[in-house]
């Protein structure tokens, strides 16, 4: 069967940011003149009320002739945000000593395992044996 008619395009290069129940992809694609584009694509996790895990997705197509004025904008926005409010997370769902997974495997090795610990300290092991 031909790819005649379908979309699909190669990913060149690809990256991901996991931040909580969010993940960023940025992934370069090719266009069919064969030139670069950034597609970055927001997925963030939410749960049905029946229970069952689903995924919302919103995309931007970014292309190089826009590359410059995107980044000289999200710079500003991004530095105002930081000289208004500081970088401090002020939100109902971080508590305030709140740092980033990213945080945890800078430090010492094995600062991770602990956080991971503590975490779930509160918890009973249980086997399906025990069931």
């Amino acid at each position: 069967m031909s790819d005649q008619g379908q979309n699909v395009q190669e990913e060149i290069h690809s990256k991901v940011l996991r931040a909580g129940r969010r993940t960023y992809f940025f992934d370069v694609r090719a266009t069919k003149a064969d030139d670069y584009y950034l597609t970055i694509t927001e997925s963030k996790k939410h749960t049905a009320e029946n229970g069952n895990v689903y995924y919302k997705k919103h995309k931007i197509y970014l292309y190089k002739e826009d590359f410059e004025q995107f980044s000289e904008m999200l710079n500003a926005a991004t530095d105002y945000i930081i000289d208004k409010r500081g970088e401090e997370v002020i939100s109902d769902r971080h508590e305030p000593d709140f740092h980033s997974r990213a945080e945890d495997y800078n430090h010492e090795e094995g600062a991770l395992e602990t956080t991971l610990e503590n975490n779930t300290a509160g918890y009973t092991d249980v086997s399906f044996e025990d069931i």
